[in-house]
């Protein structure tokens, strides 16, 4: 049975709705992480695009995978020919291992069942290179600052429930988020930033 794109529909405006909320974001976890010119760069979940395009404009080999056609194709559009886009099932990454400086992920890991989100981890791990990092963005699992921080979870528990992901989105609250599965993973956390209120975290992690 041909399985069915949980973004065909929504992909065509998907940045005008999502962009505005994670543009600060992402512009603070390509500094934290201070991408090279010649690094080979994974991004998984690489959705519309735009966690590819800074890594493309400082000079990175990118590549993007991800279980959406529809979001690949208008990932095409905004990167063109120069970088290479996968459609993969999720079920592990057709990569050799050790082949990336860096692999990233940005808002996908509390969409992965609990039971399959050590597995995703580990299967980041494997295709970075020994002294490469992996970083993730994600929700972060504790105290909030000011109005914004109780603002976006509020925001952010509206947008889970609309999107169909609310109950992974509690199975990684309740696991701790990104921390509590790379230390299941048997992976260590090096650095980590939190943003938004409270309510992102940036995460950089050694591969092994």
């Amino acid at each position: 049975m041909k399985s069915v794109d949980p973004y065909q529909r929504s992909a065509g405006f998907y940045d005008r709705l999502i962009e505005p909320v994670q543009a600060g974001v992402r512009r603070v976890g390509v500094d934290f992480v201070s991408p090279v010119p010649g690094w080979q760069v994974l991004d998984v979940g690489c959705g519309t695009g735009t966690g590819m395009a800074a890594f493309v404009d400082a000079g990175c080999a990118v590549t993007g995978v991800d279980v959406s056609a529809a979001m690949l194709r208008e990932a095409s559009k905004r990167l063109g020919d120069g970088t290479e886009l996968l459609h993969v099932d999720g079920k592990g990454l057709p990569f050799t291992d050790g082949r990336f400086d860096l692999v990233t992920t940005s808002m996908v890991l509390h969409e992965v069942p609990a039971e399959a989100r050590g597995a995703f981890v580990v299967e980041m791990a494997r295709v970075a290179r020994p002294d490469g990092r992996l970083l993730f963005t994600d929700f972060h699992i504790g105290s909030l600052r000011g109005w914004k921080g109780p603002a976006l979870r509020m925001l952010s528990v509206v947008m889970e429930r609309l999107a169909g992901h609310y109950a992974h989105f509690r199975t990684f609250r309740a696991s701790g988020g990104v921390p509590g599965v790379i230390d299941g993973a048997g992976l260590d956390l090096e650095r980590e930033k939190i943003v938004a209120g409270g309510n992102i975290g940036i995460f950089l992690v050694a591969p092994d």
